[in-house]
C-alpha cells in the first residue's frame, strides 16, 4: 500500500471516528435528556392525576355527606317501613350528579338503588363491618352494574337519627369522560385498565375516546403491575410510533388491585431528533473526508516528492553513480535525510577511493606473492643446471659434454614449465568475450564428465548425475563453459583425495539452467569461502589460484551468478545460475 493511500486511510478514519464519537456523545446525551424530561414529564402527569383524584375524592366525599346530613335522609334512616322510598336514589344521584348512589340500612340491605333499582332489598355486607367511613374518605371499589362491572370512585356517609342509622353510598365511575378531564402536555396521553377479571381482558383498557387500540401491546406491562403491584415503565413499538408507558398500580378498598393507569409519552420527538442527528453527523463525516482526502494529498506530496527523490537518488547510487546528492529545500526532518544521505554519499566516495587504492596494492603484493612463488621452483634448477655446467667445464673437461646434454635438457624443461607459468597468467589476463550460440547444456554437461571417466575412476569417485529433462538449449559460449565445467569437476576430485562422491545436478530455469555440482570431500570453512574466487588464492598446495577465478570470470560473462556452500568436513556444492536473458 502506497504511503499517500495509507495516509488517506488515517485522515479518513481519524475524521470518521471523531465524528462518529461526537455523534454518539451528542446522541447518548440528547436521549438521556429526552428520558429525564419524559420522565418528569410522567411525573408530572402522574401528580397531576393524583392531585385530580383527590380533588374528586373530595368532591365525592362532601356530595355524599351532604345528602347523608340531609333532613330526608334521617327520616328514611327512622321510617320502619322503606319500600315507599324505593325510587328515592335515581333522582338524588341525577341532582348531585353521581353514576352510583345507594341508600343502605343499618343492617345492610338496600333501601334505594340509582343504578340498579331492582337490588331493593339485596344485602351490602361489607358497609356493616364497622368501618369508620367518616374518616376512610373516597376509595376504589369494584361495582356490579345491570350491563356489567366497573370500576368507581365511592364514598359512605352516614344519615343518624337516635339509635336509627342509614348508610349512603354515592360514587362516579372511572370511564373515558374521567379521562376526558385531564389536561395533557403535547405527545402525551393516559390510558386506565380496570382490573375487574381474574385475566387481562382487552376490553377493560380503556383512553379518554373508549377502548383502546392494540391493547396486547400492553398487556406485558399490565401483566408486570399486576404481578409486583408497584409502578413500571416500557417502551412499546419501534421508529416514530413508540411510545413511553408509565405505569401507576390503583389499590382498593382491601388494598387489592383494581386499576392501573397508564401514562404515554410519544418518542417521535426524540427520534426525529435522533435521525437529524444523524443525518448532520453523516454530512460532517463526508466533509472530514473531503478533508481528509485534500490533507493527505497535501502532506503526501509534501512527504512524498522528497522521499522519491531521495529514493531516486538512492537507485543512482546503487547503479553506481556515487556523486549523486539530493537538494536540501527544507529544514525539518525530510531536509535532514536529505543532508544525512549527501554525507553518506559524499563518505561513500571517499572510502570508495580508500579501497579501490587498498584493493589495487593488495592486489599487486599478492600477484607479485604469486609470480615469486610460482617462477622460483623452476628457477632454482635453472640455477643448480647451469652450476653444475660451470664445475664440470672447470673440473672435468671430458665429462663436460654428458653434463651440457644433460643440463640443456633439464634448462629446456625448466624453460617450457615457465612459459607455461607465464601463459596462465597471460590467459587470465585477456580473457575473451564468449562466443554465444544456442547450446544443449544437459549434452554439454554428459560430454565434459565422460572425459573424466578414467581420472574418476583413478581417484575412487563415484559420480552421481542427475541432468533435468526440462532443461533445453541455452545460450553460452560451449568452450569456455566446458572449461568452468573440467574445473569445478578437477576441484571437487581434488577435494576427494580418500575417494567419495561427484555429484552433478541441472536445473530448468526460465529461459536458463541451474547447474550444481558437489562432492563429499575436506569441505571449507566460511572464511575460505569469502575468499575462493579471489584471483591467485588457493587452499591447495599446488596451482596458481587462478582456477576459480576463471570460473567466476566466463560466468560473469555471460550474465550469470555463482555461489558456493561448504562446511568443513562435509563436502562443497558449486552452483551456477544462467538465465537466457542475461547475456
Amino acid at each position: 500500500m502506497r504511503f499517500r493511500t495509507r495516509l488517506l486511510l488515517i485522515f479518513t478514519v481519524a475524521i470518521v471516528a471523531s465524528v462518529a464519537v461526537v455523534d454518539l456523545l451528542v446522541l447518548s446525551r440528547t436521549r438521556q435528556a429526552f428520558e429525564r424530561s419524559e420522565t418528569q414529564r410522567a411525573d408530572a402527569l402522574v401528580l397531576q392525576f393524583r392531585n385530580e383524584f383527590d380533588r374528586r375524592r373530595r368532591e365525592l366525599v362532601r356530595t355524599v355527606n351532604a345528602i347523608a346530613a340531609s333532613e330526608a335522609a334521617r327520616n328514611i334512616a327512622i321510617q320502619p317501613d322503606y319500600t315507599q322510598y324505593y325510587d328515592y336514589a335515581a333522582p338524588q344521584a341525577a341532582t348531585h350528579d353521581l353514576d352510583l348512589l345507594e341508600l343502605v340500612a343499618a343492617d345492610g340491605a338496600i333501601v334505594s338503588s340509582a343504578q340498579w333499582p331492582a337490588r331493593f332489598g339485596y344485602k351490602e355486607e361489607w358497609l356493616t363491618t364497622g368501618e369508620d367511613w367518616k374518616l376512610r374518605g373516597a376509595f376504589l371499589r369494584r361495582e356490579e352494574l345491570p350491563l356489567g362491572v366497573t370500576l368507581a370512585l365511592v364514598a359512605v356517609g352516614t344519615a343518624t337519627e337516635g339509635d336509627r342509622k342509614l348508610y349512603v353510598a354515592g360514587g362516579r365511575e372511572l370511564d373515558r369522560e374521567f379521562l376526558s378531564t385531564l389536561v395533557l402536555p403535547a405527545g402525551m396521553r393516559v390510558l386506565l385498565y380496570r382490573n375487574l377479571e381474574a385475566g387481562f381482558s382487552p376490553s377493560q383498557l380503556i383512553d379518554a375516546a373508549g377502548p383502546a387500540a392494540r391493547p396486547a401491546l400492553l398487556r406485558p406491562l399490565i401483566e408486570q403491575v399486576r404481578l409486583e403491584r408497584r409502578e413500571s415503565s416500557r417502551i412499546v413499538g419501534s421508529g416514530a410510533a413508540a411510545e413511553s408507558f408509565h405505569a401507576v398500580p390503583l389499590p382498593g378498598l382491601d388494598n387489592n388491585l383494581l386499576g392501573v393507569l397508564l401514562i404515554a409519552s410519544s418518542r417521535r420527538d426524540l427520534v426525529e431528533l435522533e435521525n437529524s442527528l444523524v443525518r448532520t453527523g453523516v454530512i460532517v463525516a463526508a466533509a472530514g473526508i473531503l478533508l481528509g482526502i485534500l490533507l493527505s494529498w497535501w502532506a503526501a506530496a509534501r512527504v512524498t516528492r522528497p522521499m522519491h527523490r531521495l529514493a531516486d537518488s538512492a537507485g543512482r547510487v546503487a547503479a553506481g553513480d556515487w556523486n549523486t546528492t539530493v537538494d536540501v529545500s527544507s529544514a525539518d526532518e525530510i531536509g535532514t535525510l536529505a543532508r544525512a544521505f549527501n554525507r553518506m554519499t559524499g563518505e561513500l566516495v571517499a572510502q570508495r577511493e580508500r579501497l579501490v587504492q587498498a584493493e589495487r596494492v593488495a592486489a599487486w603484493r599478492e600477484l607479485a606473492r604469486r609470480l615469486a612463488h610460482e617462477l622460483k621452483n623452476p628457477l632454482f634448477p635453472l640455477q643448480i643446471t647451469v652450476e653444475n655446467m660451470l664445475r664440470a667445464r672447470d673440473r672435468s673437461p671430458e665429462q663436460f659434454d654428458e653434463v651440457f646434454r644433460e643440463g640443456t635438457a633439464t634448462l629446456l624443461a625448466e624453460l617450457a614449465q615457465l612459459k607455461q607459468i607465464v601463459g596462465r597468467f597471460s590467459d587470465f589476463a585477456k580473457m575473451p568475450a564468449p562466443l554465444v550460440q544456442p547450446v544443449e547444456f544437459n549434452a554439454l554437461v554428459g560430454d565434459t564428465l565422460k572425459l573424466f571417466a578414467g581420472q574418476l575412476a583413478q581417484a575412487r569417485v563415484q559420480a552421481v548425475i542427475d541432468l533435468d529433462a526440462a532443461v533445453r538449449t541455452v545460450p553460452v559460449d560451449p568452450e569456455q563453459m566446458t572449461r568452468v565445467l573440467r574445473n569445478l569437476v578437477l576441484n571437487a576430485i581434488d577435494a576427494m583425495p580418500e575417494g567419495g562422491t561427484l555429484t552433478v545436478r541441472t536445473a530448468a530455469l526460465a529461459g536458463g539452467v541451474r547447474l550444481a555440482i558437489s562432492d563429499t570431500g575436506q569441505g571449507l570453512t566460511p572464511e575460505e569461502c569469502a575468499r575462493l574466487f579471489t584471483p591467485y588464492y588457493t587452499t591447495k598446495t599446488h596451482g596458481t589460484g587462478l582456477g576459480l577465478a576463471i570460473v567466476q570470470s566466463v560466468v560473469s560473462d555471460h550474465g550469470g551468478r555463482i555461489s558456493v556452500e561448504s562446511e568443513k568436513g562435509r563436502g562443497s556444492t558449486f552452483r551456477i545460475e544462467l538465465t537466457g536473458n542475461s547475456v
